[in-house]
């Protein structure tokens, strides 16, 4: 089993900040926030992604709206309680925290520099579910248990393309793989039994490049597919 947690799940983001910090919880006497950083998309879209942040990190200056920011981290997931029913949610737990140089800059976008990148070694921990698009696109939809310290797990659900994803449709359940790619916000409606409507956002991760890890092999060959990245 592979212990290098670190190693098992990184992220990194470049984006602007787009939300007052708000406590989320505290532990031991340290206090953790949660803000929401703007990450743009090669298509000109932008990823609104929530982050968790211990007061440890945070400057002087705070965390100012508007202010451009690199946070390098983890993509973790935790319960949330509601009633009887249970719902997972998604944050970047910040483990650095970098203000750009220049804040007055656009936050350039392209392969020469990295906004949004997520490298999870993991667990397929349930049967992918393949599927196409009206339009023909191949979707395989995919949740990833990554081991974490303290004997925790965070379950991340990522979603492929193309021959990734008809690769996954063959995937047995415990699987060990590891991906590359980009964590993507979209916003959905969830229809309550009473009727009402709340809008909600979900995050996931767009893989860009599959790796099955291959522990009966002596020299730990993978069998690689890589898809071209893609601006969704």
């Amino acid at each position: 089993m592979n212990t290098l947690y670190l190693d098992n799940n990184h992220i990194t983001l470049v984006g602007k900040v787009t939300s007052d910090k708000r406590l989320s919880h505290e532990i031991y006497g340290e206090k953790f926030y949660i803000f929401n950083l703007s990450v743009p998309r090669l298509s000109g879209n932008f990823d609104n992604i929530p982050i968790t942040i211990s007061e440890r990190l945070i400057s002087e200056k705070g965390l100012p709206l508007e202010s451009k920011l690199s946070v390098t981290g983890q993509f973790r997931s935790y319960n949330s309680y509601e009633g009887e029913k249970n719902r997972l949610v998604l944050t970047v737990f910040a483990k650095n925290v970098e203000f750009l140089e220049d804040q007055e800059a656009d936050i350039p976008v392209g392969k020469d520099f990295i906004t949004n990148e997520v490298v999870l070694d993991g667990y397929i921990c349930r049967k992918p579910v393949y599927r196409k698009t009206p339009f023909g696109r191949e979707i395989a939809d995919i949740l990833l248990a990554v081991n974490r310290s303290y004997n925790k797990s965070d379950y991340i659900p990522c979603i492929a393309w193309g021959r990734n994803a008809k690769f996954c449709e063959t995937v047995a359940v415990g699987t060990e793989i590891k991906v590359v790619g980009r964590v993507q916000s979209r916003q959905y409606e969830k229809k309550h039994e009473d009727g009402t409507i709340e809008n909600r956002v979900a995050y996931e991760v767009s893989v860009s490049t599959l790796e099955v890890i291959d522990k009966k092999s002596d020299e730990n060959e993978a069998d690689e597919i890589q898809e071209d990245k893609e601006a969704i």
